[in-house]
């Protein structure tokens, strides 16, 4: 038998998978034109006005404004539901830490709710556990491009009055109940940044089908002017949050090929799962059946080390990179994050003690989920069976790298 890479064994691949991003001629003559045309704002040209009214009606939204990041898109959200300083907002623990962050800019504190152990998305009985009369809004993350239960979601805001905040900055496409996700709740926020199934390098996009809540992002996004207000008329306080036309541009071309793209992940995703099934210790994160289409901004899967001969997870995490295989041991639950942990003692007071666990986010985090980036799934197959064969391959010399670790 071979042996491992990181023991200096041959790797399964020494191919990359496909590149990210995938752009063409359309990008490279859309950003031409934009130089050529001298127009290169968004208060100039018209191609952010273009996108942002595409875009939300790929994702069946009303109203789009297009902002200058995901994580702003947050936050220019959280204003326009009215979030305030001292106001509370649950999170799901298992999540990029801008989902936090928005909160902390708008003044708010971010409250940690668990996760579903099987989806890995917000768990809806968690949360609700953790409504105060403080509360005033709820921050349902479509984890991976998996919709969060959207259901419940809703039935949890409107018992509790509050606002629904969709960080879909990974779920471009994605449907819940063959809806698609951004304006379920009362308002989203997706990411345009370099990794994501869209992207123009940075960028994002405020969706809502309230013609109110859309206005509201507007104006916090334009320096507080108001639509067809003068250019010195400031309504509210505001800062200049705008996209550039050549994101527009670019983002305009790939949005063109995202349907053809959501069918291949999701192809590519059920074969995916279907060879790494028969990997003794390997599963895959569950999905929800009423996740009518998932947009696999990563795949997530569950890793049994008993079944690798007690071998840690950052130990198998560094044997499949030097397979071949670009693995990602995932994300730290933001409930243990020092930084978070600082701000929520300097703010609010809150003290470590006063943090709550989250044991699912935390199991995951520590020992059991990792994930791919989407682009592995714009492979081949034989792209994909190299997947399954590098981690079979670590099951059966994990005992060698247990040993060796123990010398």
């Amino acid at each position: 038998m071979s042996r491992l890479a990181l023991l200096g064994g041959r790797p399964v691949r020494e191919k990359p998978f496909p590149r990210w991003p995938v752009f063409g001629e359309e990008e490279e003559q859309a950003l031409i034109e934009v130089l050529r045309s001298g127009k290169w704002g968004a208060l100039d040209g018209d191609r952010v006005k273009r996108f942002q009214e595409r875009f939300a009606a790929f994702q069946e939204a009303k109203f789009g404004v297009c902002v200058v990041n995901g994580t702003v898109a947050l936050e220019v959200a959280l204003r326009a539901a009215g979030v305030e300083p001292g106001d509370e907002v649950i999170v799901p623990a298992y999540t990029f830490i801008a989902t936090a962050t928005s909160c902390l800019a708008v003044g708010a504190r971010p409250v940690f709710a668990d996760v579903d152990p099987e989806t890995m998305q917000i768990d809806p009985r968690d949360a609700s556990e953790k409504v105060t009369e403080r509360t005033r809004a709820i921050i349902p993350v479509h984890l991976g491009g998996h919709p969060a239960d959207m259901d419940a979601i809703g039935e949890l805001a409107r018992k509790r009055n509050l606002m629904v905040i969709e960080d879909a900055a990974q779920a471009h496409g994605a449907a819940w109940r063959q809806r698609r996700v951004g304006a379920i709740g009362h308002l989203g926020a997706f990411s345009f940044q370099s990794s994501k199934n869209m992207t123009a390098g940075e960028g994002g996009i405020v969706l809502s089908n309230d013609e109110r809540l859309a206005d509201a992002a507007w104006s916090i996004h334009n320096v507080g002017r108001v639509r067809k207000g003068e250019w010195y008329q400031h309504e509210r306080i505001g800062w200049n949050l705008r996209m550039t036309e050549f994101q527009a541009a670019v983002l305009l071309c790939q949005l063109e090929r995202m349907e053809e793209m959501i069918r291949l992940r999701e192809k590519n995703a059920a074969a995916l799962s279907r060879l790494i099934e028969g990997v003794p210790g390997i599963r895959p994160v569950g999905r929800d059946p009423r996740a009518t289409t998932h947009a696999w901004h990563l795949y997530l899967f569950r890793y049994d080390r008993q079944a690798f001969s007690g071998l840690p997870k950052e130990s198998f995490v560094r044997a499949l990179q030097a397979e071949g295989i670009p693995v990602s041991p995932g994300y730290v639950p933001l409930n243990r994050n020092r930084a978070i942990r600082r701000e929520l003692a300097k703010r609010f007071g809150v003290g470590e003690e006063a943090v709550p666990p989250c044991p699912e986010a935390e199991r995951a985090g520590d020992e059991e989920v990792l994930w791919f980036p989407q682009r592995v799934l714009l492979g081949s197959p034989r792209d994909l069976a190299s997947v399954a064969e590098a981690m079979d391959k670590v099951r059966r010399h994990a005992r060698d790298l247990v040993r060796a670790s123990a010398i």
